[in-house]
């Protein structure tokens, strides 16, 4: 899975507009509605490289994952797989820095047989600008993986 998206060429992709075949949930979230995200037990991952999250911000509670290596973290059959990720219908919450890169990421894992891999519409910009940057680092699910891979 990560050759897949290595080998993703994310500025030659246009953002997602229709679903994948069996898919039901929408395919991006509102910045406004991450903590509703957050309180259904969805993973928030932060894919923006550190460079971006060192100028930009952090997202507090968000794993931070680049996109490359993301597939293999989130695939529940990756030997290299998150704890959090026990099966396929996980819901992923992808964050980039305005958007466009989560929305490809999340499509390509959709591609992949990754059923619930949404992504922040606007990005974490738009999180910063609706005061959501906070939503996920109350979560309880989340600091138990966190802490599993500080560890290592």
């Amino acid at each position: 899975m990560t050759a897949f998206l290595a080998d993703l060429s994310v500025s030659a992709l246009s953002p997602p507009t229709t679903r994948p075949a069996g898919y039901s949930r929408p395919l991006r979230v509102a910045a406004t509605d991450l903590s509703a995200a957050v309180l259904r037990g969805a993973v928030v991952v932060d894919i923006r490289p550190q460079s971006a999250r060192a100028v930009e911000g952090t997202l507090p509670g968000a794993l931070a994952i680049e996109p490359a290596l993301l597939a293999d973290r989130l695939d529940s059959s990756a030997p290299t797989r998150l704890a959090l990720a026990v099966d396929q219908d996980v819901e992923w919450v992808l964050v980039s820095s305005d958007g466009s890169v989560s929305a490809r990421v999340a499509t390509a894992l959709q591609q992949l047989g990754l059923r619930n891999v949404v992504d922040v519409a606007g990005g974490y910009r738009a999180l910063r600008a609706e005061g959501g940057v906070g939503a996920v680092s109350s979560a309880q699910h989340l600091r138990r993986e966190a802490r599993s891979i500080s560890a290592h």
